[in-house]
């Protein structure tokens, strides 16, 4: 994926080519700073205040300025689709500590960077399989959970999943307990029950997980929290992750483990309810 032709940069929508982000942006080079991705339909942007609220959470966890107000970044968000055309697409919301430490510049730059680009969609479709890592999560880390711009665990965890042939890898904490993907929240299936790992496990709290724990009992479908170890995962009957941009995925396989048939048919009734849901959602909010 490319970024589009236009970024916003602190306070105005500029070609990619001419923004520039300080040498000295200590937050930048240490990784303090958060971000989210936002999916596209329509043009609108799907769950933004969800979006807004984790951020503004994970702003506080990590003690970042926030000089924004929430209505003033949907507004710009408005304007860089326009800026770039976007209908169907991504968007990416970071916030990055400038003015920290001892190694930032004394340039005029603002306390806090905004940046915001987009993207194509990535495609992303049909069952997929994942490797397995131990101790791919700390759960005890004070900072577990918050999506930090740190992303180094997570990049180099997917990459060692392509380079066996995965998708992405399972991500064990020190208990042995399965976490999440490095970039996916991770969902097992016992007997038509649906379970995903407690926030204690060291998962990121993703958006569609909390959409898809909220929507489960009206789908006809029990959609929980619960600490699942890796024999659970082993037994469970059906696999499936969620992200912004992948929606609802089946798993077809972790490490040797298969599970046929992938998608099963309760990820096919979430996977619906899920659509129906962002459809309904997508129709209520007024192009920008």
């Amino acid at each position: 994926m490319s970024m589009h032709k236009h970024v916003f940069h602190n306070d105005r929508v500029l070609p990619l080519e001419q923004v520039r982000l300080s040498p000295g942006q200590a937050g930048l080079l240490n990784g303090w700073g958060i971000f989210s991705t936002l999916r596209i339909y329509e043009g609108r942007p799907f769950a933004f205040e969800r979006h807004w609220e984790r951020l503004r959470r994970d702003a506080e966890r990590v003690n970042l300025p926030l000089p924004y107000e929430q209505e003033q970044v949907r507004r710009t968000v408005s304007q860089l689709l326009q800026a770039n055309d976007v209908k169907e697409g991504c968007l990416r919301i970071y916030f990055v500590y400038n003015q920290i430490g001892i190694w930032c510049s004394q340039e005029k730059m603002p306390v806090t960077d905004c940046i915001m680009y987009t993207v194509d969609l990535p495609m992303r479709s049909g069952p997929v399989r994942l490797g397995l890592l131990e101790h791919g999560r700390y759960a005890a880390h004070p900072l577990a959970a918050v999506k930090v711009t740190s992303w180094l665990e997570n990049v180099w965890a997917a990459e060692k999943a392509h380079g066996r042939g995965f998708e992405d890898m399972v991500l064990l904490n020190e208990h042995g307990c399965v976490a999440e993907c490095t970039a996916a929240n991770i969902f097992f299936v016992h007997s038509g029950r649906v379970s995903t790992p407690a926030q204690n496990s060291g998962c990121l709290a993703g958006v569609s997980r909390q959409i898809l724990l909220e929507i489960g009992s009206s789908s006809g479908v029990p959609v929980g929290e619960a600490d699942i170890t890796i024999e659970e995962m082993w037994a469970a009957d059906e696999v499936f992750i969620s992200s912004t941009t992948r929606e609802v995925q089946p798993v077809s396989s972790i490490e040797d483990r298969e599970y046929k048939p992938a998608p099963g048919p309760v990820t096919e009734r979430l996977a619906r309810s899920f659509a129906e849901y962002v459809m309904s959602n997508v129709a209520k909010e007024p192009p920008r």
